[in-house]
């Protein structure tokens, strides 16, 4: 532990000090949130039939299942700076799951649509997990814990895909429910997981590691901190960079079902089974390259998190490239997971670097380039609108990924910024060496 109490490592059997308890009620919260948002989409097929949509319908709820959550998490990042993580998270799971169980008593597309696009709002649950593993966790594991917590929740996208074709025929099929009733059923379970952690999130987790904010300190606590983010240009840097990783996996997250379906003649458990691939490289691939950006932090400093960030996103881009191209099950899918492997790194790379932008308006920096991610969702989703071949739009995609990139080599610290985050990393790191000695 630092001196205000901020955890040196990531300890994943401790459940009791308030740094660890946060990191796995932050993760688990935040799958069961992913879960809930994309619970929908592997049941694509089976809406589009029921509701008779065309591609034009099923491309806008791609866009909105991702547009409302680039103001929500704006929101919640002035909110968790204003009243703390604890409460915010609490009251974002508590009234998101109504949406999740809500899209239950769609009839028809407007009514479906509506309700895809205010679930989106619970997709702003990745901020407040970012924010509150940052003001837990010391320098030399941040980025490991940032990017462990968002790995493992984004992880809900992979499971999802396979866990709701498997819900909808135990209810529609086993149960003897029908299509009707199988898939509406499937989203009000998720949602009540939602609410049910919700009121947990409050019962079990503290604000920082010294206790809870009281109203004395909400008043205390510096204003204009979303002013401050937003005046520098890092900060919109990254929220490209980070609509480049984060963005492409929702995008890949809300077609990939179809895309099976439709490009490989897969049935519905089939192509819920190739979709996972994707979002199951969350296990680890996020935390590798948080840890990376941690490793790379301590032997060259801020300018080596920003290096491995351009690279990540680079590789990530000629990843999806060569996907696109994949005509044959027996390649695609491996190159799926390679691609995956580039995402999530690439994700988990960003939100190394975001900790150390601005520390007075970290809230408003998450919640900036958190909606980065939704952003670039929002700009990919129009590639899918049936204008072109889905394998085309992931091409330009990957093209666009690939030359985002470079916009890293313009995140750079000052020298009192880089000798700052060194010495903060090397107190860390030698408290780290003297508990494991005393112990």
């Amino acid at each position: 532990m630092t001196a205000d109490g901020r955890a040196t490592r990531i300890n994943l059997l401790d459940f009791t000090t308030p740094p660890m308890r946060t990191f796995h009620c932050s993760w688990f919260a935040f799958f069961l949130c992913f879960f809930a948002w994309f619970g929908i989409a592997p049941l694509m097929p089976i809406v589009r039939e029921e509701m008779a949509l065309t591609a034009s319908q099923v491309g806008w709820c791609i866009i909105g299942s991702v547009a409302i959550t680039v103001v929500a998490r704006l929101a919640v990042g002035l909110l968790c700076d204003r009243f703390g993580p604890r409460r915010t998270y609490s009251a974002l799971l508590v009234l998101g799951a109504l949406p999740v169980m809500g899209i239950g008593l769609a009839r028809d597309y407007p009514t479906f649509l509506a309700f895809r696009v205010a679930i989106g709002a619970i997709g702003a649950s990745f901020v407040i997990t970012q924010y509150h593993t940052s003001v837990m966790f010391a320098p030399n594991c941040v980025g490991t814990a940032n990017a462990t917590t968002a790995g493992w929740g984004n992880l809900g996208g992979g499971v999802t895909q396979l866990t709701m074709p498997l819900a909808f025929s135990l209810l529609a099929g086993t149960l003897g429910l029908g299509t009707f009733w199988g898939w509406r059923l499937a989203m009000v379970a998720a949602g009540a997981t939602c609410l049910t952690m919700g009121v947990a999130y409050y019962l079990l987790t503290q604000d920082s590691p010294r206790g809870d904010l009281d109203e004395r300190t909400h008043r205390r606590r510096p204003r204009g901190g979303f002013r401050r983010a937003a005046s520098d240009r890092r900060v919109w840097a990254l929220f490209v960079l980070y609509g480049a990783c984060f963005g492409v996996e929702l995008t890949i997250n809300n077609i990939a079902a179809l895309y099976f379906v439709d490009d490989f003649d897969l049935g519905l458990r089939a192509a819920g089974v190739a979709a996972a691939s994707f979002g199951l490289m969350n296990l680890f691939a996020r935390t590798l390259g948080g840890a990376l950006g941690d490793a790379f932090g301590g032997w060259i400093g801020l300018k080596g998190r920003v290096t491995w960030l351009f690279t990540t996103v680079f590789l990530e881009g000629l990843a999806l490239m060569a996907f696109a191209r994949m005509s044959s099950l027996v390649f695609a899918l491996p190159a799926l997971v390679v691609f995956s492997l580039f995402v999530q790194m690439a994700e988990g790379a960003t939100f190394s670097v975001v900790p150390f932008v601005d520390r007075k308006a970290l809230g408003a920096v998450a919640g900036i380039v958190g909606a980065g991610g939704n952003a670039g969702a929002v700009a990919a989703g129009f590639l899918f609108r049936g204008a072109l071949p889905w394998s085309t739009a992931l091409m330009v995609l990957g093209a666009a990924v690939a030359a985002s990139s470079f916009l890293a080599l313009g995140v750079r610290f000052s020298e009192d910024a880089e000798a700052e985050a060194a010495a903060e990393f090397e107190a860390a790191v030698g408290r780290r060496a003297a508990t494991t000695a005393a112990a």
